[in-house]
């Protein structure tokens, strides 16, 4: 059978598609970029936002007019959120929530009869990275969060925590290795509470990746700035482990944070960043901001912005707030004014793409390793330009030889020019 995955929303969706493609493919099927060719198509919805949720409904009507023959399964937020309307309106033929993912390919080989005999081109283990090419994996080592955000419908839709032990991430990181992956991604909805199911947390596992893993870089993805373990810093002192984080704040405004339910205030955020920048050359801090939260004034939102300022981001995922349902944020008065909210958002995403420009000259002139990616562009008749990321994610672009791959291969460059959303390069050595 051929399989399409195909996924709405975060890291932690992609790190799943990943997951389930691997198990498909042990179970003897093949993983498919086109759709329409497709028997079985799996879908990781979101629901983020009642934005997201229009999306994965949209999409989810889409894939079954473009192929009305092939079995659809639909997963995540949004149909964990919405099981009837997915399961009776709009053509799908199996929902698996959120709780039950982890047994989606059994689920669907099994409620669909689509079992075969495993083929024998198939490799035990083998991993349809297709969402990162071939030299970077998501790996999901967490689920669920215990907190609640009055804006927050994702923790409602993915229960509790729970963490995979330590073992088993190590094990599933080796075997990316071995198959050529020199960068995993950590994902979870909740990252920074891994192992508090356990009796141990995310630097106990970050220690043990060092350990007993040889991949050659370990990136996180987002990170509540209130829940880093007191010996979280001493971790970047180790080469392999990226110094980028994405700690979202959220808002500037410390009575518009305690409306979000938020656990950290704007002082403790800065003593975060201080600690960061002041023992790591060229740390690249990213952040989430949502503007125009319920009762946000102008006083609040001008006290936002200039500590938004004054802290300084690489970048900023930038969200408009729209109403919820099924979060506390949804019924709090003094909803924000549509045309003020996009003012504001645009006086952000202005302020943004200054501190970006910012971060990125300040980084000119240094030399840091890049792994380079597949993609490239032609530039001349004789010339490419080849993409990767320095170790604090900055996306690099460098000019060589049509006859030069330079694909998963990690290479010193010396950042010469911003050009755009892209910093130029030249290869050292």
């Amino acid at each position: 059978m051929l399989v399409y995955l195909k996924t709405l929303g975060c890291r932690l969706n992609e790190a799943e598609l990943e997951t389930w493609a691997q198990g498909f493919q042990k179970a003897g099927h093949e993983i498919t970029r086109q759709a329409q060719a497709a028997h079985i198509i799996v879908l990781n919805s979101c629901a983020v936002t009642q934005d997201a949720a229009r999306k994965s409904r949209q999409l989810i009507r889409r894939i079954h007019r473009d192929n009305p023959h092939a079995k659809l399964v639909v997963s995540g937020c949004y149909a964990t959120l919405n099981q009837d309307e997915a399961a009776t309106t709009l053509g799908v033929d199996l929902v698996v929530s959120n709780q039950d993912k982890h047994q989606l390919v059994e689920k669907t080989l099994t409620e669909l009869d689509m079992s075969v005999m495993p083929t024998l081109s198939t490799e035990p283990g083998e991993v349809s990275l297709f969402t990162r090419g071939r030299q970077r994996a998501f790996v999901k080592v967490q689920d669920g969060c215990r907190y609640r955000c009055t804006f927050c419908i994702v923790t409602i839709a993915r229960g509790d925590e729970t963490s995979r032990p330590i073992a088993a991430v190590v094990e599933e990181i080796n075997a990316l290795h071995q198959q050529g992956i020199n960068e995993v991604i950590l994902t979870g909805v909740h990252l920074g509470g891994y192992g508090g199911d356990l009796g141990n947390n995310l630097a106990d596992l970050i220690r043990a990746i060092f350990a007993q893993t040889a991949i050659p870089r370990l990136r996180l993805g987002s990170l509540e700035p209130w829940e880093l373990p007191a010996d979280f810093f001493e971790l970047f002192q180790n080469p392999r482990l990226m110094p980028h984080l994405h700690l979202p704040l959220q808002s500037g405004s410390d009575s518009v944070l305690r409306r979000m339910a938020r656990r950290c205030k704007t002082d403790e955020f800065t003593a975060i960043v201080k600690q960061l920048r002041e023992h790591i050359a060229h740390f690249n801090i990213t952040t989430d901001i949502i503007v125009g939260f319920p009762g946000e004034t102008e006083q609040e939102w001008r006290d936002s912005f200039d500590f938004i300022k004054q802290t300084g981001f690489g970048h900023i995922h930038i969200f408009t707030y729209s109403r919820r349902e099924g979060t506390k944020a949804a019924t709090l008065p003094n909803q924000v004014d549509n045309a003020v909210k996009k003012q504001r958002s645009q006086q952000l995403h202005q302020l943004a793409e200054v501190m970006k420009q910012e971060f990125c000259q300040s980084n000119l002139g240094s030399t840091f390793p890049v792994l380079w990616e597949a993609y490239s562009e032609p530039y001349s008749d004789d010339e490419q330009r080849v993409f990767g990321y320095t170790p604090n994610y900055l996306r690099v672009g460098c000019i060589i030889s049509r006859r030069i791959s330079l694909e998963n291969q990690t290479i010193n460059a010396r950042l010469t020019s911003v050009d755009g959303d892209c910093i130029m390069a030249e290869r050292v050595g």
